[in-house]
């Protein structure tokens, strides 16, 4: 047993066997150089595409493995979660393919093509008001027998997550430092456990939009705590995050940067400028991240960006982008 495993952490080997319990059924997404982002930012980037994932970001890694471990009754019974846009689109689909049942409950915030996408998949979508009755709905659903599969507060569902890291140990060159944004923390946490083994000297840095900043007041309080949400980023929209993923964090990432949600969107407009991808402001959000790491660490740093996924319309990006200000 690890170090992190003893602690109670989402370990390698429970990385690796979620690994080998999705292949087949995701995507091995590029890692590559970005000569456009090393000139935009003055330093070497290396950028990790989860935005070309099957459903269009990293949920699916996650979502997979939880399906993939449940019992034959787990099965028949169905399952339920809660989502502000990507891990609905992910269970979906991937429940679907998988031939089992599946609800969704997703806030108003939620992109529309996330409900349009998670219905053509056969699932049953239900839309709150808001995420908080987003959450207590599917408490309610769970309570009625339906299995959930929650987007960050379980360790078989950070474990499939952690298959980017691993991924990313494996295919990239020498890197310093690595960005990843955090909603309820999931994909942090296992991104985190797999570098902590596979590259020890790497920094970890989490990313977050003001007014979906839940890990940054966790730590700040010593543990989670409700946050009122208010960015426009609604995929990063957790109104807390869980103990698990707080102990992953605080434990093994190096800190947790917050930006504006105008940062986040000319981020966006970034990417597709410079780096020729069109990714959502959950990885717009990097970039203007990214420059604060340099600034705090030194020119010689070498970027690594977990593009998380590529799930906003043409239109809503446009929207934020009149709203800021921004071209």
């Amino acid at each position: 047993m690890t170090a992190t495993e003893a602690s109670g952490l989402v370990g390698i080997g429970n990385i690796e066997s979620a690994a080998e319990s999705i292949a087949g059924h995701v995507v091995r997404t590029p890692t590559v150089p970005s000569p456009g982002l090393t000139e935009l930012l003055g330093a070497p980037v290396t950028a990790k595409l989860e935005l070309l994932q099957r459903t269009g970001s990293f949920k699916v890694r996650g979502a997979t493995a939880k399906l993939k471990a449940l019992s034959e009754a787990e099965r028949a019974a169905g399952v339920v979660a809660v989502s502000g846009g990507n891990h609905g689109i992910a269970l979906a689909v991937m429940a679907g393919a998988l031939e089992i049942k599946a609800t969704v409950v997703m806030p108003r915030s939620a992109p529309a093509r996330a409900v349009e996408v998670a219905e053509a998949a056969g699932t049953s979508v239900r839309v709150t008001d808001d995420m908080a009755t987003a959450f207590a709905l599917m408490t309610e659903l769970q309570a009625s027998g339906l299995t959930l599969v929650h987007p960050f507060d379980d360790p078989v569902v950070i474990a499939g997550q952690g298959t980017v890291g691993l991924e990313f140990a494996d295919d990239a060159d020498d890197v310093t430092d690595v960005l990843v944004s955090i909603g309820g923390g999931g994909l942090i946490a296992g991104v985190a456990a797999a570098l902590r083994v596979r590259r020890p000297d790497v920094r970890i840095w989490g990313v977050e939009t003001r007014g979906a900043h839940a890990m940054s007041e966790a730590l700040a309080a010593g543990g989670p705590v409700p946050v009122e949400l208010s960015s426009v980023v609604s995929t990063l929209s957790a109104p807390a995050v869980s103990q698990l993923t707080y102990d992953h964090v605080s434990t093994l990432v190096t800190d947790v940067l917050v930006v504006s949600d105008a940062e986040a969107v000319q981020g966006t407009l970034d990417l597709a400028k410079h780096a020729k991808v069109w990714a959502e402001p959950a990885a717009g959000c990097l970039l203007p991240a990214a420059r604060r790491v340099l600034a705090e660490v030194g020119a010689e740093a070498k970027l690594g960006l977990v593009v998380c996924g590529g799930n906003a319309t043409t239109a809503d990006v446009t929207t934020w982008a009149d709203r800021f200000g921004l071209s």
